[in-house]
């Protein structure tokens, strides 16, 4: 008799088996390939934030906040799109290997390995988004709309306070994590796409902080701040002046406790679903 043919989606229990596996399996890549696949994550996040520089574009003379924030959330999902289904190593998403951890399948050693890999290539992928965007002239697109939103993006993020920054960051990830998680759980590309686009759209729409979006974000306000002609400056009326903090300053000032959130809110998503659904199973084992 044939077996009843799978289900599209993995059951919570499931996700969590797999989760244990693949976080295990990330937790001991080799160098060249978590190196390699960290500065593609970096790249297709940064190809996430400049859709979503371009969804910001105009203003608040072109659309309402709100709707404009859900068009900026809608098209950064392609950030992430590209990093599950495509594969790379993102910093963030890599949080959950606290799952391996916990399992006894990775050291301490390897998921701080793991991270800090991850996070310098993703810094690296990120700055190769943000070189090739100011060197197509993206800045001036739309009148400089394109540069002049980007600029006001790396400014509020890089005067953000610390607490805000911490706290925001802990939601940012948390959303990631599940959209990560839930990926998981899907079977085909077209589910691990729809199941992606909800938690990610959502902390762009929330104006939350990621670390990994911030390394291209603030680095091409920054850009376009010191890099750009005389032209876009009387095209758009502004003046440099005006975005202080987009700069490296500002990047390291947001990045720290940005990062320290996202750790926090991913660890927390992964935490939750090991104790719920695998805790158990391995007192059961013993």
């Amino acid at each position: 008799m044939a077996e009843a043919p799978e289900t599209e989606v993995r059951p919570p229990e499931k996700i969590a088996e797999t989760a244990t596996k693949k976080t295990a399996k990330k937790a001991h890549l080799d160098f060249r390939v978590l190196a390699t696949l960290g500065i593609l994550a970096g790249l297709y996040i940064g190809f996430g934030g400049l859709l979503a520089t371009v969804a910001l574009s105009g203003g608040e003379e072109a659309m309402p906040y709100g709707v404009s924030r859900l068009l900026a959330g809608l098209v950064f999902t392609l950030g992430l799109i590209l990093v599950v289904v495509s594969g790379a190593e993102l910093f963030t998403g890599n949080t959950l290997l606290v799952v391996a951890w916990a399992e006894d399948r990775a050291s301490l050693g390897d998921v701080a390995r793991a991270w800090v890999l991850a996070y310098v290539t993703n810094l690296i992928g990120s700055l190769l988004a943000v070189a090739l965007a100011l060197g197509a002239g993206l800045a001036m697109s739309g009148d400089g709309a394109f540069g002049a939103a980007a600029m006001k993006t790396a400014q509020a993020k890089g005067e953000l306070p610390f607490g805000k920054a911490f706290v925001s960051g802990i939601l940012a990830n948390s959303l990631v994590c599940l959209g990560v998680w839930m990926a998981w759980g899907a079977r085909s590309a077209t589910d691990k796409i729809l199941v992606i686009i909800p938690p990610i759209a959502a902390f762009v729409a929330l104006n939350t902080e990621h670390s990994v979006a911030n390394m291209s974000l603030i680095p091409l306000g920054w850009g376009v701040r010191d890099l750009s002609g005389s032209d876009f400056w009387e095209t758009t009326g502004l003046t440099p002046a005006e975005y202080p903090d987009a700069s490296l300053e500002g990047l390291v000032r947001n990045l720290i406790p940005v990062t320290l959130g996202n750790i926090v809110g991913g660890v927390l998503v992964g935490a939750a679903y090991w104790f719920a659904y695998l805790r158990l199973k391995k007192d059961d084992e013993a």
